[in-house]
C-alpha cells in the first residue's frame, strides 16, 4: 500500500516549510494532494511542490469541474505534468450545488452526465489525435449557439503532452458516482472510507463500473486513495488529537448537502449508525453543532483515523493494509514522526 500526504484546502499554509516537504519526498511518500473549495485553488501549490521535490507525485484532489472548461483542465494537466517531469495526477470532482451555483455561478445540472462528458473531452484533448469537435449536453466545441460569432473553429492542443495518459482520479461518494468512477477513471478519491466496513459497502458499486470498463484489467490497476488523520500520541492526548476529525466528520454527516440528499449521512447509515446519524443531522441543522459533535460515535471515529499509541496504530494500520484501499493519504496536520512510523509499518511483510 502506498503512503501519500493530503494537504487539502490549506496547501499554502505549509509551502514555506521546505524541510518538511523535502523530508516527505526523501521518505518515499508517493504523492502530495491538494484541494479547492472557495478559497485557495488546488493548482498553484502543486507547481510549487513540484519545484521543491524530485520523487513524489503531485495530485489535485480535487480540481472542480464547474470551475474550468475541459480544455483549460487539459492544458493545466499538461503543464503540471511537464513541469514535474511526469509526476502529475489529475483529480476531478463536481463539488456540490452550494458551491457550483453559489460560487461558480453555473447550473449544477446532472453530475453523472457532466462528469462523463468532461472526462471524455479531457482524455480526447490529451490524446492529441486531431482537432477537437464535440457536441454534448454540457460542452460543445466549437461553440455554435445563437450568440456565437461563428468564428470558432476546431483546434488541437499545441504542445505534445509529456504523457497522453495522465492518470485521472474522481472524487465520488454516491453509488452511481462510484460506479462511473470505476468505469472511466484510473483511481477513486473516497471520503470517510472505513477499513473495516468500506469494502463491503463499496465493492458492489465498484464492480459494476469495472464490468462496464473497456479495460478488462481495470480492477487490478485501479487506485483507491483514502485520506485519514494520523498522529502518535498517548491515551490521554488522544481525544484532543481527534477533535479536528470529529468536527469535520460531523459537519459532513450533519450539514453537508440538503437534508434529504446527503451521501455522507447515507454512508454512515450504511456503516450501521442510522439512529445516531439522524440525531446528529437533526442537532446540526438546528444549530447545535457541539451537541452533534458529541454524538459522533467514538468507535467509528477511531475506525476512520490513525490516532493513538503506536500499538493502536499498528493494529489499525494492518486493517487498512488488508482492505481494498491501495493508498493511504495522511491529512493535515502532518506529523513527520508519525509518517515515518507508518512508513516502517508499511514496509513490514
Amino acid at each position: 500500500m502506498d503512503l501519500s500526504i493530503n494537504v487539502g484546502y490549506f496547501a499554502p499554509h505549509i509551502t514555506n516549510d521546505h524541510k518538511l516537504i523535502k523530508d516527505l519526498d526523501e521518505l518515499g511518500v508517493s504523492c502530495i494532494w491538494t484541494a479547492e473549495g472557495y478559497g485557495y485553488d488546488a493548482v498553484t501549490p502543486l507547481a510549487y511542490f513540484a519545484a521543491l521535490t524530485n520523487n513524489m507525485e503531485i495530485g489535485s484532489g480535487i480540481m472542480q469541474i464547474p470551475g474550468r472548461t475541459p480544455a483549460m483542465t487539459a492544458m493545466t494537466a499538461v503543464t503540471l505534468d511537464k513541469m514535474s517531469n511526469g509526476r502529475f495526477r489529475l483529480g476531478l470532482g463536481v463539488s456540490g450545488p452550494q458551491v457550483v451555483e453559489g460560487w461558480h455561478g453555473v447550473p449544477y445540472g446532472k453530475p453523472l452526465l457532466k462528469t462523463r462528458e468532461y472526462v471524455q473531452l479531457v482524455k480526447k484533448i490529451l490524446k492529441r489525435d486531431g482537432k477537437i469537435e464535440h457536441k454534448g449536453e454540457y460542452y460543445t466545441l466549437p461553440y455554435r449557439e445563437s450568440d456565437a460569432t461563428g468564428l470558432g473553429k476546431p483546434l488541437k492542443l499545441i504542445e505534445e503532452p509529456l504523457r497522453s495518459d495522465i492518470p485521472i482520479y474522481i472524487a465520488a461518494i454516491g453509488p452511481k458516482n462510484i460506479e462511473l468512477t470505476a468505469e472511466i477513471a484510473d483511481g477513486w478519491l473516497p471520503f470517510m472510507y472505513s477499513p473495516t466496513k468500506g469494502d463491503k459497502v463499496f465493492e458492489e458499486y465498484l464492480n459494476k463500473g469495472f464490468d462496464k470498463a473497456k479495460d478488462k484489467n481495470k480492477k487490478k490497476n485501479f487506485n483507491i486513495v483514502a485520506t485519514v488523520n494520523a498522529k502518535i500520541c498517548t491515551e490521554e492526548e488522544k481525544e484532543d488529537n481527534l477533535k479536528y476529525a470529529r468536527n469535520v466528520y460531523t459537519l459532513y454527516v450533519g450539514g453537508m448537502g440538503a437534508k434529504d440528499k446527503n451521501f455522507y449521512f447515507n454512508l454512515v447509515c450504511d456503516y450501521g449508525y442510522e439512529e445516531v446519524a439522524n440525531e446528529i443531522q437533526k442537532l446540526y441543522l438546528s444549530g447545535q453543532k457541539e451537541a452533534a459533535e458529541a454524538l459522533f460515535p467514538s468507535d467509528l471515529l477511531d475506525d476512520l483515523t490513525l490516532v493513538g499509541t503506536k500499538e493502536e496504530i499498528k493494529e489499525k494500520f494492518d486493517m487498512w493494509k488488508n482492505s481494498n484501499v491501495t493508498e493511504l493519504s495522511i491529512g493535515l496536520p502532518v506529523d513527520i514522526e508519525t509518517v515515518k512510523y507508518l512508513k516502517s509499518l508499511n514496509e513490514m511483510s
